[in-house]
């Protein structure tokens, strides 16, 4: 039997002109079922015509009769949890699968629409930082992930983005610290969108119980307040743009680079034109020109990025060394098993135990440890016998580097019983000239393969004429 949409189709195509036999062709049917079809009244196409030839055929839903009630129950409490609601509706005499029904209690729940609110800051009062991170493919075929750490001031929409290592905590302190000298002075506020970087643990509605203890004295070390906002939660950061997204679309996707540098040489272009020279979508001034006007709300920080030092608690371990980063740093002996404070710059590391202090430089270089001259001395009045104390000045002798323990290595077996001597006096000259220098003198003594502790007094010019440095060691 045909239904009504075919019919009205075959009266259609027979009406703007088509032969019997080119209907039947076009409809799928026989030319008699044409001429039946002709026979009949015209056919009226209604809304109830079509809902009644989409419906197919098959059983009736064992929910629909239960729709009243499923309504009557979420209306009554929009919060009440779908199983409770088939319990109910078995209750009253529902036999069908829950699926079914679950669908007709997501049809029929009102959906809560959560209002959002798009607020403007104020001069000086808040910015904005992120860490992102993105792989790009040079002009040579070499790919690389580029992590960088991105800052905007929400008013002014000043921005500023550095290249970084990696995204660890000390990287996003001395990188926001280096912004905030960029800006021109520090807001009120900083808000963060990860809170990984910058806090521990909080709550389920993301309120921070317990800080970093590193970042939060940078903050009061720099003199500001942080706000941290849950991941992909536009409506906390105000009516700032996602800025890693934006720095991506609008840098990153937008531009080629042969390599890094020409990458680093492009960021700064864009800057200067995104901050200088590029009206902002937002509001429509340069950056820079809004900057002018929020300066004098900047406060000036409390500590310049050189000078920042990160807080961290460490101990003085038995060999009176404190280990940090992999890298060992000496204290006095008297400080073994000292609970201390190490205070983390850029290039230098002092550590507090008690009433025992050391500065050193920060080592960079895997494993290197750090050794102050006055530790050395005091290290070996403190142990005892003469055996201990020539295995411990070879030691201080074996973390100048490699080249010396390749040259302690032919002195102890070409002397097996005499090279105590030998390195009491190279111990001497490490304590004169330090590490670096005793590294370059065993390498220039091994390059003319010469194992001579009178050699090595001479390139350090301590004894007899000073000898030239090979060529490339001067």
């Amino acid at each position: 039997m045909l239904n009504a949409l075919k019919r009205y189709e075959i009266q259609l195509l027979v009406a703007v002109g088509h032969t019997q036999a080119e209907v039947a062709q076009f409809a799928g049917v026989d030319e008699r079922t044409v001429r039946r079809v002709l026979r009949e009244a015209p056919v009226m196409i209604t809304a109830s015509v079509v809902e009644d030839v989409s419906r197919t055929v098959g059983r009736p839903s064992s929910v629909q009769p239960y729709r009243a009630l499923v309504q009557e129950i979420v209306e009554k409490d929009p919060a009440l949890l779908s199983v409770e609601v088939l319990r109910r509706a078995k209750v009253a005499g529902y036999r069908g699968g829950k699926t079914a029904l679950y669908e007709l209690i997501a049809a029929l729940r009102p959906v809560k629409t959560e209002v959002e609110m798009r607020f403007e800051g104020l001069p000086g009062e808040f910015s904005q930082h992120d860490f992102g991170q993105i792989e790009v493919t040079y002009d040579n075929g070499h790919s690389e992930r580029v992590h960088f750490f991105a800052s905007r001031l929400k008013w002014s929409r000043w921005v500023e983005v550095t290249l970084v290592p990696n995204e660890v905590a000390e990287t996003l302190i001395r990188t926001l610290a280096d912004h905030f000298v960029a800006f021109g002075g520090v807001p009120l506020c900083a808000v963060f969108d990860r809170p990984k970087t910058v806090a521990l643990r909080w709550k389920k509605n993301g309120e921070v119980t317990e800080w970093n203890p590193t970042f939060a004295y940078a903050a009061l070390e720099m003199g500001f307040t942080a706000e941290v906002c849950w991941p992909h939660a536009p409506r906390q950061k105000g009516s700032v743009e996602n800025l890693v997204g934006w720095v991506k679309g609008s840098f990153f996707k937008q531009r080629r680079f042969c390599d890094r540098p020409d990458l680093i040489d492009q960021l700064v272009q864009w800057l200067q034109e995104v901050n200088t020279e590029r009206p902002c979508r937002a509001t429509g001034v340069i950056p820079a020109v809004r900057r002018e006007e929020e300066r004098p709300r900047l406060r000036a920080p409390r500590v310049l990025p050189q000078d920042l030092a990160l807080r961290i608690p460490v101990s003085v371990g038995p060999t009176a060394e404190v280990l940090y980063d992999g890298h060992a740093y000496s204290m006095p002996p008297e400080a073994a098993g000292f609970p201390a404070t190490l205070y983390l710059y850029r290039d230098r590391v002092r550590i507090v135990a008690g009433r025992f202090s050391a500065t050193h430089d920060r080592q960079t270089l895997p494993g290197a440890p750090s050794r102050l001259p006055e530790h050395r001395a005091a290290h070996l009045a403190a142990i005892s016998g003469k055996r201990g104390k020539r295995y411990l000045k070879r030691q201080h002798l074996f973390e100048c580097g490699e080249a010396a323990v390749r040259f302690l290595t032919e002195l102890v077996h070409r002397s097996p019983q005499g090279w105590a001597t030998e390195v009491d006096q190279l111990h001497e000259l490490l304590q004169s000239v330090g590490p670096a220098s005793m590294e370059r003198a065993f390498r220039a003594a091994l390059d003319v393969s010469t194992v001579s502790v009178e050699l090595v007094a001479r390139l350090l010019g301590r004894r007899g004429p000073q000898l030239a440095w090979p060529e490339g060691l001067a």
